[in-house]
């Protein structure tokens, strides 16, 4: 393969030299180059192993790769993006590795995985992985390679016995799930023996050192972009928003010891700065940050900033993004309405909104991109009405401000308090809806796919019993008639389609993920879902929030 891409990469890292007897391995990205080194966790993942004298770590992509070795012990995956799972058994295949753990032997090596959607709901893709790493990177790499070095000279038994004694170290292997039925529910998940933890937490770094670029590239998908995490979780809570409770609590980098440096780090090597976050601009020194952006030597600074919280859009804020090239800004809005943004726990008024828009156009921005969903659970069909009525508003509010509003379906996600509830059957006529009312207009709208909906919240509470339904829809095709298919194929060895997408699921149930901690336990989740239900206006058939014992 053609391993140009790597030529013109300008490392802000010094790889480590390998020792005699260092762990050969290889860190995968289940994409293409230009996707994955854009990727700011790949990239610091990388960097943190190729730092290390006692590892000699290659990097595999869909496309390219550096030398591998021959006989690999770790073969390490980042997930982002639940469909790459059809990515992650093509390369598998491509080092003639068995995609199935269970099939593999001392000859091959520990495959391991970790990222956003494994520390998630890993279970999908658990009988793909040796090893799952559940949470942040800069707590669980360096104790994972210690404790595999432990052990790496043992069984294969034993190196998965031990690794899953360590916290945040999930071994898919070592538990067991019971059905209620072949298509029923989970009836449990457990331990096959005493000395494996009944539940892994998932690990959180805590510091107020965030991550940073650690390579920069013509060849990313954001052309020599210099990325920065200035925030880490986010305050807000809506209840629906993984990127809130699965990362809490909220951090934030510190200015003067470590973010400025970082930025200062990057500017030596490129023009084009990112900051990432969940909700940058609620960075409580955002200010001195942008003072710092704005002196004469950062001129010519590209800047891009990923989203911001919307009362935080101030006229100083567009100034600067104008002043370094950018022309738009995106908020996330949710609804129109102030009855779903109390659903959701979206703390905004339609009149902050307009603000944002106002000071947008003031300090010389061009266009508003806002991001909305349908099908929130509680949502009436006013609702819709409510965030036409807003859009309107918003033209007439600020005349020459180019709108766009996307627009995804709701899908549940794990540890979430809206994790029990289904996809709302009328979400694709909603998305409808809001196209023809808003398209009249002359308002941009740009809905996300129905059902690519679906899928992800398919695979988002899917069990393990999915594994070998996505096995035949790799070969069917990612379109949702192939996991239809699959589906009637399988009849009979896993509930139907409806009971992972559609169906409420009751609180009592035992969850796919239910033997994974994460940030908040249930019962504060439980909690959260009942204030949630209190602002609906037609009480859920066969869903009453209850108190949960355990």
């Amino acid at each position: 393969m053609n391993a140009s891409p790597f030529v013109s990469e300008r490392l802000l890292f010094t790889p480590a030299a390998p020792t005699a007897d260092a762990i050969p391995a290889i860190f995968a990205f289940p994409n293409e180059y230009s996707v994955g080194i854009t990727s700011l966790g790949y990239q610091v993942v990388w960097a943190t192993l190729a730092s290390r004298n006692d590892l000699d770590v290659s990097r595999l992509f869909t496309d390219v790769h550096e030398a591998l070795p021959s006989e690999p012990e770790l073969l390490g995956f980042s997930m982002s993006w639940e469909l790459d799972y059809v990515n992650i058994l093509s390369l598998l295949e491509s080092l003639d590795i068995p995609i199935r753990a269970e099939a593999r032997s001392a000859v091959h090596p520990l495959v391991f995985g970790g990222g956003p959607v494994l520390t998630a709901n890993p279970e999908p893709f658990a009988d793909f992985f040796d090893v799952i790493l559940l949470g942040d990177g800069e707590l669980l790499l360096g104790e994972f390679i210690t404790a595999y070095k432990a052990v790496r000279h043992s069984d294969r038994k034993t190196q998965l016995r031990h690794l899953a004694t360590i916290p945040g170290i999930y071994v898919p292997s070592l538990y067991e799930v019971t059905y209620d039925g072949n298509d029923g529910g989970i009836a449990a998940i457990e331990a096959i023996a005493s000395d494996i933890p009944a539940q892994i937490q998932k690990q959180t770094y805590r510091g107020n050192t965030l991550s940073a670029s650690t390579v920069v590239t013509a060849k990313a998908a954001w052309e020599n972009i210099y990325m920065v995490e200035v925030v880490r979780s986010c305050p807000e809570m809506c209840r629906f928003c993984l990127a809130s409770y699965l990362t809490l609590p909220f951090r934030i980098a510190d200015v003067e010891a470590s973010l400025i440096p970082a930025i200062a780090r990057g500017l030596q090597v490129t023009d084009r700065l990112g900051l990432l976050g969940a909700s940058v601009t609620q960075h409580p020194e955002f200010d001195t940050l942008l003072d710092y952006l704005n002196r004469p030597e950062f001129d010519h600074i590209r800047l891009s900033i990923s989203s911001v919280r919307t009362n935080t859009v101030t006229p100083k804020l567009a100034e600067t993004l104008v002043k370094h090239d950018s022309r738009s800004i995106t908020i996330a809005v949710e609804s129109g309405s102030d009855r779903v943004r109390q659903i959701i726990n979206k703390k905004l008024t339609n009149n902050e909104i307009v603000l944002a828009a106002l000071n947008a156009k003031a300090g010389g921005l061009s266009s508003m991109k806002l991001y909305g969903m349908a099908g929130i659970p509680g949502e009436e069909m006013d609702d819709l009405e409510q965030t036409v009525e807003m859009m309107t508003i918003l033209k007439q509010a600020a005349p020459g401000l180019r709108l766009t509003l996307g627009c995804s379906t709701f899908v549940p996600k794990a540890h979430t308090p809206f994790q029990w509830f289904g996809v709302n059957r009328q979400a694709e006529k909603r998305l409808q809806f809001l196209q023809k009312q808003l398209r009249s207009q002359g308002i941009d709208f740009r809905p996300e796919s129905y059902n690519w909906s679906v899928i992800q919240a398919l695979l988002s509470r899917g069990d393990r019993r999915l594994s070998h339904l996505l096995e035949l829809t790799r070969h069917y095709g990612d379109s949702l008639g192939s996991y239809r298919r699959a589906f009637k194929d399988l009849r009979g060895t896993l509930p139907p389609l409806d009971y992972y997408v559609h169906e409420h699921w009751n609180l009592e149930q035992t969850l796919p993920w239910s033997h994974l901690q994460g940030p908040l336990p249930l019962p504060t989740l439980v909690k959260h879902l009942k204030t949630a239900t209190s602002s609906f206006q037609q009480p859920l058939t066969g869903f009453e929030p209850t108190a949960i014992a355990h």
